[in-house]
């Protein structure tokens, strides 16, 4: 009895009634989407609301389940789960149910369960488990490697069934791999990565690598700034101006620039390991090879650009505005942002939306249920939407820092960015402001399997914040 009063005593009532609320908020909004008059009942289970009550109701039983069971038993079988979970992730390669042209659901008398949500979890907590081992460094090779290891194979498997916006969803520990000592300078390289993504996909090669070559420019002058330095920098930028031109003319010829490339930028990474070695001009030599790096990336990304498959190149080519194709791929976001936009500033009420009531946008129970928000809701009920889904993130954060446990607190991390990667891609995607994915809004798209799987998400950590204080160390 006084393990129970001291459990009750401990949770954290507010993410309870927060995960609630947004829940109840969700199931309201999927009711409006697909409501027909024919079909009133709030029970009816040939509809999407019925089937999500029930989902709902079989997901607070999970999450009572969890609460009642020993944190020990998460830290002590994290591995068991992410190895079985990972099991029926290479499963659903083979038995799975094809849907959308994806392989990713297992179909159980009539019911459907997507592994791919479940991952999350299943990587969160071996993530932890590694992370929190004593003496464990990030910036230490081998751990990175570790670490990297983890979030590549749920990644990689889900990428075959093919499903990349749940893959992409694993990019988001790096937030938590930051938090844990990452060194800012790779959080930079990332935000580089998508950066050179998106502008060689806007511009010119010549135009990209030109930029390139400016902001070498200022980081050379920003580390050497003595007349000497200035003065091989400007010969070096001249240089590569030159070179430039050289492969400018050669665009036509057989050898192609990206033989080019590869060979200049192998060329220099021999070159700056000799300098680094001989600890002559380092600084230089470093910003020298990433320079050269960014080229080859610019390289890459047409080539992995043309491996994607159609729908997804349309999707972000409409995104960036290289194309407008208001029919075809961006006709989803267009009727989309065309709901959110009718909305106006308190919405058309509750069950009165045009666009909603008349399917012009597609998906919108799942992947484009914000745009149901928006429009019955308007920008009020946008933007309290929004306000409490933060405060929930945010919450998690402040749980996660009061963790005396490195276990428990990498893992309120990992839900934390989560969570965030979920709620900012698909509100991005309903208002065109990141690319078509696929990946649900918390709480508020409908699907059983996702629901479940934030759930086992988030009541796993609370379980682990409602024992923190059994925990010294």
């Amino acid at each position: 009895m006084n393990r129970q009063t001291e459990l009750l005593k401990n949770i954290d009532w507010l993410s309870i009634f927060l995960y609630t609320l947004l829940v109840f908020m969700g199931w309201l909004n999927i009711y409006a989407a697909v409501y027909d008059d024919n079909h009133s009942s709030i029970f009816d289970i040939t509809q999407n609301y019925g089937k999500q009550l029930m989902w709902i109701g079989t997901a607070s039983v999970l999450g009572f389940f969890i609460m009642l069971t020993d944190s020990k038993f998460f830290t002590a079988f994290s591995f068991v789960i992410y190895v079985l979970t990972m099991c029926l992730l290479a499963a659903v390669l083979v038995f799975g149910t094809e849907s959308h042209g994806a392989k990713s659901w297992f179909e159980l008398g009539g019911i459907r369960i997507q592994p791919s949500e479940f991952g999350k979890f299943a990587t969160c907590l071996a993530v932890a488990n590694v992370m929190s081992r004593h003496g464990f460094k990030i910036m230490q090779f081998s751990n990175l490697a570790l670490v990297g290891l983890l979030l590549i194979i749920p990644a990689a498997l889900i990428m075959l069934q093919p499903d990349a916006g749940s893959a992409l969803v694993y990019s988001s520990f790096i937030l938590v791999m930051y938090r844990e000592g990452l060194h800012g300078s790779l959080l930079l390289l990332c935000f580089i990565a998508i950066a050179i993504f998106i502008f060689t996909l806007l511009y010119p090669p010549v135009t990209v690598v030109s930029m390139i070559i400016a902001g070498s420019l200022i980081a050379f002058l920003y580390y050497r700034q003595n007349k000497q330095e200035l003065y091989r920098v400007v010969l070096f930028i001249i240089g590569c101006f030159s070179f430039l031109l050289f492969l400018r003319w050669l665009l036509g010829m057989t050898v192609g620039i990206e033989r080019l490339l590869l060979y200049s930028y192998l060329l220099t990474c021999l070159m700056g390991i000799y300098f680094i070695y001989k600890r002559k001009m380092r600084h230089i030599m470093l910003i020298l090879l990433t320079s050269w790096m960014c080229l080859g990336a610019t390289v890459g990304v047409n080539y992995a650009f043309d491996k994607l498959p159609t729908h997804q190149k349309d999707r972000i080519n409409n995104l960036l505005g290289i194309e407008t194709d208001l029919t075809g791929a961006g006709y989803n976001v267009n009727q989309s942002k065309i709901a959110i936009g009718s909305g106006g500033l308190t919405g058309k009420g509750f069950l009165q939306g045009t666009q909603t009531k008349f399917n012009f946008v597609p998906e919108q129970s799942t992947d484009f249920i914000f745009c149901t928000v928006g429009e019955e809701w308007g920008f009020v009920g946008s933007t309290v939407v929004i306000v409490l889904l933060m405060i929930f993130i945010l919450r998690i954060v402040y749980l996660a820092e009061r963790q005396r446990s490195d276990f428990s607190r990498i893992y309120g991390y990992g839900v934390a960015s989560i969570l965030f990667f979920h709620v900012a891609i698909n509100i991005g995607m309903t208002i065109g402001m990141t690319p078509v994915i696929g990946i649900p809004l918390p709480f508020f798209s409908y699907g059983g399997s996702s629901l479940w799987a934030f759930t086992i998400l988030i009541f796993i950590f609370l379980r682990f914040d409602a024992n923190r204080l059994q925990v010294f160390s």
